[in-house]
């Protein structure tokens, strides 16, 4: 009986691991479609795509931009439902810390002086049923400013 129950608690913590290790497969596939549709609907704004998926050792930039004489580090959220609210919600407050981290990583590295930076979110929402995605751009949805950054 207990090896029974051994076995039975080992197939369902295997099933558990299985289940997450095949969603993240999915969930990159969800942020790859979502970045590429950002990147198009941000060019056919006039936005000027820097680069993609600048990453450093605690933090990544979904895209790099230049518009209108600002550097800007954009953050792409994209869903397929609304069972956990919007995708911008998804911008916590550490995100946005992480990603101003990594954002004055990228200046230093690129050695970028004298310019604007501006912090922008690209909310897509593209439910199974839908033809085509909501996509809405949040520009200056956050600014270094408006965080305390701890040095960590």
């Amino acid at each position: 009986m207990v090896r029974f129950l051994y076995a039975k608690y080992a197939a369902v913590i295997l099933n558990l691991f299985k289940h997450k290790i095949e969603d993240v497969p999915y969930k990159k596939a969800i942020g790859t479609k979502g970045e590429q549709l950002a990147v198009k609907f941000l060019k056919k704004r006039g936005y000027k795509v820097l680069q993609r998926n600048y990453r450093r050792r605690n933090g990544e930039i979904d895209i790099v931009c230049y518009d209108h004489g600002a550097i800007v580090f954009v953050e792409v959220k994209t869903r397929y439902s609304d069972k956990y609210g919007p995708p911008e919600l998804s911008v916590t407050e550490a995100k946005k810390r992480q990603i101003i981290k990594t954002a004055l990583h990228y200046v230093a590295d690129k050695k970028i002086e004298g310019m604007s930076l501006r912090f922008d979110v690209v909310s897509i929402f593209y439910p199974p049923n839908e033809k085509h995605p909501t996509i809405t751009l949040f520009k200056n949805a956050f600014t270094k400013d408006s965080l305390v950054i701890s040095h960590t």
